[in-house]
């Protein structure tokens, strides 16, 4: 008959689920506390974390306490029995599973449990064999729902907005238009300077849209000829060309219900871009040498480094198609126009590349960061990481220093091109004669500038506490 124990108050909250890295955790509960340790020690060899307890009572008040992914519980005990168990689980985490253990004259009560989300049940005298098959069934599962939540936490952490590393206005805006966007299946174009992370941006929109389980696929088009991007976006059948020996598919049926990237949209040759319009259109793709149409559901997201509009006017590109492309615009700003960033882009890269290269870094010294922040940065995020993965990868004391810059720095000059050393002459020269708190303000104009305002920053820079600095800005009245 059904465990007709009343049911008891609700637990407290529980702790967050265990690591993904960690061991499956497992609490046995039964009122025979000798039958108890023997399954607790046979399943202890499958390598898991097991708690043995004595009774039901105890059984739940450990569920309250602590995180738990599989529990094997007796179905009659004296307390507390294992269908208030099973609830009492379920309800600290759906993901955890209950095995539950009955004798021949609870049947029906097995079945309940199993309609009340119970894993499965075994029956006493209880075969060993048969706890550890079923325990390490369950553990599967639980191990393999952990791979998926951290493979997914991985890809938030990398092309999430997370990845989009900025506090600057430019990159706040930027992030926040990128949050309004990502749950549409409007057609995107994204525009930047080389090394900005226009794909980057691509995947974060995909990450964070309805089409995240399917496929996010990434066409270079200035890379390939007419007749092989053709080939690539829409897939050819046998014999269509010399080189044709079988039937291909091509990036549109193989992003099917997912995303397109086109990067360096504005290079595509205009026949490909006539194609392209009409799958736009038409929302069909038909392979190069047949006359077969395939449907696709694709959203398509471009990006370019080119000026579009006076491509369109030289003939070079389409009007139609740009107008297509660009349901939503997407800007991402150079570097050089959001310098405050580059502390956060530093550290973000160092964590990264240490952690790539086996490398212990402490720290970046005040010198490195002053140079690192005032260079113009011509090829953008990307020669910035290139930079800080160089610096990584030749340390040798822990800590990245002027001696860790690559030749392109030039460490032995003025970190600014335009700054030679007559200029430098003549901005020093410009201060001799000025009073001490002239000088100070204007040194904490320009390192402000430099951080882009951010003040724990500039005050880190200038070698100032945080307080120190707010009461120098109150002093001098800056904005």
């Amino acid at each position: 008959m059904p465990d007709a124990t009343p049911p008891t108050k609700p637990s407290p909250p529980v702790p967050p689920a265990a690591e993904p890295t960690g061991p499956v955790r497992l609490l046995v509960i039964d009122n025979d506390i000798v039958h108890a340790r023997t399954m607790g020690e046979a399943l202890g060899r499958l390598g898991l974390d097991v708690t043995v307890v004595g009774s039901g009572g105890e059984g739940a008040r450990r569920i309250g306490q602590e995180a738990f992914d599989v529990v094997v519980t007796d179905l009659m005990m004296n307390d507390i029995g294992g269908l208030e168990i099973l609830a009492r689980a379920k309800q600290a985490s759906a993901e955890t599973e209950v095995i539950v253990v009955t004798g021949h004259g609870t049947i029906p009560s097995a079945v309940l449990a199993m309609q009340q989300g119970a894993f499965t049940y075994l029956q006493k005298p209880l075969d060993l064999g048969h706890l550890r098959a079923a325990v390490e069934k369950a553990s599967e599962g639980i191990r393999l729902r952990r791979q998926n939540l951290e493979l997914n936490r991985r890809l938030d952490e990398k092309f999430g907005f997370e990845g989009v590393v900025g506090s600057s206005p430019q990159m706040l805006a930027l992030i926040d238009r990128m949050k309004r966007i990502a749950p549409t299946d409007a057609t995107v174009l994204i525009q930047g300077e080389t090394g900005t992370g226009k794909e980057l941006v691509a995947q974060a929109i995909h990450q964070n849209s309805p089409r995240k389980p399917k496929p996010f696929v990434a066409l270079n088009c200035a890379a390939l000829s007419e007749n092989i991007l053709e080939s690539e976006l829409f897939g050819h059948v046998k014999g269509a060309f010399t080189d044709a020996s079988s039937d291909r598919v091509g990036k549109f049926e193989y992003a099917n219900g997912g995303t397109l990237f086109l990067d360096e949209v504005g290079d595509m040759p205009m026949a490909t871009q006539i194609k392209l319009l009409r799958v736009l259109e038409s929302g069909e793709i038909t392979r190069v040498g047949s006359n077969t149409p395939v449907r696709v559901n694709v959203r398509i997201l471009s990006a370019t480094n080119r000026n579009l509009e006076e491509a369109i006017a030289s003939g070079a590109f389409r009007s139609d198609l740009y107008h297509r492309l660009k349901v939503v615009t997407v800007a991402i700003p150079p570097l050089r126009d959001r310098s405050g960033d580059i502390p956060l882009l530093i550290e973000h890269f160092v964590r990264q590349f240490a952690k790539r290269h086996g490398k212990q870094i402490k720290g970046v010294s005040l010198a490195a960061r002053v140079k690192l922040g005032s260079y113009p940065w011509p090829g953008n995020v990307r020669q910035l990481r290139n930079v800080v993965e160089s610096m990584v990868v030749v340390d040798c004391d822990e800590t990245l220093d002027v001696d860790d810059l690559p030749l392109e720095l030039e460490p032995d000059l003025p970190p600014t091109a335009a700054a030679g050393p007559d200029d430098m002459a003549t901005g020093l020269q410009s201060l001799v004669g000025k009073p001490l708190d002239e000088v100070e303000r204007i040194f904490i104009i320009e390192t402000l500038k430099l951080t882009g305002g951010n003040r724990e920053q500039a005050a880190a820079l200038l070698g100032i506490g945080e307080r120190t600095l707010y009461r120098k800005i109150k002093e001098y009245q800056l904005t």
